[in-house]
């Protein structure tokens, strides 16, 4: 059931209103939202629910017996726990996701070496947002073996922490210690935070029908006859899908910490102006945040992440990046993506460039710094774009041929595909730069509102799937 659907249209409300004719009962009130989370993700094929119902039973009892097993000091027996979750839960993923990506990798391994086997490939069927509510279990059973957390008791809390249908399919990938005491507690209704959930669905709409999906018709256009167009045109494709990415995978998150907000939950932002990012590290601080956050929590710093040789620090970010690009898709352009990522980091491991620390600026204040920082934004922006070109085309020979021919032909005629989608781009990234401030008067914001519901039936499309929706 996708966001910008009739079906959900009608969903949300019904949802919605009986949601808070409970507003007293949360058990009950838990209850509804897992089973409104599993019509929502049956909506798509209702037997991948045994997969979640899975996932959920397997993380709940390994976790209460984890923490069983370290109370009474068997450590190897929680460690034991831990792993059983963990790698029950990635047979699945690894099943559903990479099977025939490995199948197709060992036989043409084996045909190097004169061994033909043709092993047929199975076509599994993709269950939507798997590594997400994966990864959102993985977090909770190790934290729980970690000593971070308690392991929960209550099955109905739990449970709903990990269906819970705003974020079940494309995030954000939350953690068990901000999203678990939230089902927990009891909830009132706000309607001062159900306004700005409104707002924030309204956004997350614009974003991806207004700009996601005509960028994607523009994108499109220049990435299947890409073999006969200049250099500005390719650049222009290339920046295009980005900014496609980013409306589509932020809208999604704008509408789910809205839809959220409805409910009286608070899920964790996502993206945080990455198009500004002035360097390779600061852009990973700033998009995908919380998929970011679990790769450096849960991989990097165990690897041993900056506090080792500056080669071991190399190692240890590839195989991150590796492992990202292999969790955004099973094929070699993710992992030539992830690759690709990982050497940009070169440079600042070995330190030639300084990594700025978490939460610290890089923008100049004035004069040449300003400039500094434009070219350094601009710089960071290309490098990222090309990036994307590598997992576009789905072939990354094609990908790579369309990078060579950007610097191949010189050619800087002015693209002929439409440039008024740039509008929109522009009012989009300076209205998230301004943090979306709304004017104070009535009906000024409402006035905003009716004029961004008329550019929807206008000039927006509906019926795309969001990107994100295929991890």
């Amino acid at each position: 059931m996708a966001f910008d659907s009739v079906a959900y249209a009608l969903f949300l409300p019904v949802v919605f209103c009986i949601y808070w004719m409970l507003h007293n009962r949360l058990c009950w009130q838990n209850t509804f939202l897992i089973l409104a989370s599993y019509v929502f993700y049956g909506w798509w094929d209702w037997r991948f629910l045994f997969l979640i119902i899975f996932t959920t039973l397997c993380s709940y009892f390994s976790a209460i017996y984890i923490e069983e097993q370290h109370a009474k000091g068997n450590h190897r027996a929680a460690w034991l726990a831990s792993a059983f979750n963990i790698v029950a839960n990635l047979i699945i993923l690894g099943t559903f996701k990479y099977l025939d990506f490995f199948i197709d990798g060992l036989s043409r391994l084996l045909s190097v070496f004169g061994w033909d086997m043709s092993w047929p490939l199975m076509h599994i069927i993709l269950p939507v947002g798997i590594s997400f509510y994966t990864f959102q279990a993985f977090s909770y059973t190790i934290d729980v073996y970690r000593g971070k957390i308690q392991a929960e008791r209550n099955l109905l809390p739990f449970a709903a922490y990990i269906c819970f249908f705003p974020q079940l399919v494309a995030g954000p990938i939350e953690r068990a210690s901000n999203l678990l005491p939230q089902m927990k507690q009891a909830r009132s209704f706000s309607y001062p935070q159900a306004v700005e959930g409104g707002r924030l669905i309204l956004w997350g709409l614009c974003k991806k029908m207004i700009v996601a999906d005509n960028c994607a018709i523009i994108s499109g256009f220049i990435f299947r006859d890409f073999a006969h167009l200049g250099t500005l045109t390719l650049l222009y494709g290339a920046f295009i899908f980005s900014f496609q990415i980013y409306a589509d995978f932020s809208g999604y998150s704008d509408i789910a910490i809205g839809t959220a907000r409805l409910f009286g939950i608070q899920l964790s932002k996502n993206f945080n102006n990455p198009y500004l990012a002035t360097s390779i590290p600061d852009f990973w601080r700033r998009w995908h945040i919380t998929l970011t956050t679990w790769f450096r929590d849960y991989v990097y710093f165990p690897l041993g992440g900056s506090r080792c040789s500056k080669l071991m620090n190399i190692r240890n970010t590839i195989v991150v990046f590796l492992l990202c690009g292999l969790w955004h898709g099973a094929g070699w352009p993710w992992l030539a993506w992830g690759l690709y990522h990982g050497l940009l980091f070169i440079p600042y491991c070995m330190g030639w460039l300084r990594r700025p620390k978490s939460g610290e600026t890089e923008q100049g204040e004035k004069g040449w710094k300003r400039i500094s920082t434009l070219i350094s934004t601009l710089f960071t922006f290309l490098l990222i774009s090309l990036g994307r070109v590598l997992y576009h085309t789905g072939n990354l020979g094609d990908s790579l041929c369309y990078i060579k021919r950007i610097y191949s032909t010189m050619d800087f005629s002015i693209p002929a595909y439409s440039k008024s989608i740039l509008i929109f781009v522009a009012i989009m990234l300076w209205a998230e730069w301004r943090d979306c401030r709304l004017p104070q008067q009535r009906w000024a914001r409402w006035l905003i509102y009716y004029l961004l519901l008329l550019t929807i039936v206008l000039k927006g499309t509906a019926g795309s799937q969001f990107m994100y929706f295929q991890f």
